[in-house]
């Protein structure tokens, strides 16, 4: 028994089925692609996670004179 009730012999039959229909360059570049993406996503989680320095987050001090207006 393999995964699920799918035995050793039937995923390589897949496998080798995968194989034929798109070579062994096309799979390369799906598995590169797909890694990348995978490290990009890490990367961008990882950054969200790093809190933010006070200038960043729009707690700015703006500094000058404030005009009053005429009160009626």
């Amino acid at each position: 028994m393999g995964f699920g009730g799918i035995s050793i012999w039937s995923l390589l039959l897949i496998l080798g089925i995968v194989i034929l229909l798109f070579g062994t360059k096309k799979l390369r570049n799906v598995g590169g692609d797909l890694g990348g993406a995978i490290r990009s996503f890490k990367k961008s989680v990882k950054e969200e996670d790093v809190p933010k320095d006070s200038a960043d987050s729009g707690d700015q001090i703006i500094e000058g004179k404030v005009k009053e207006e005429d009160k009626v």
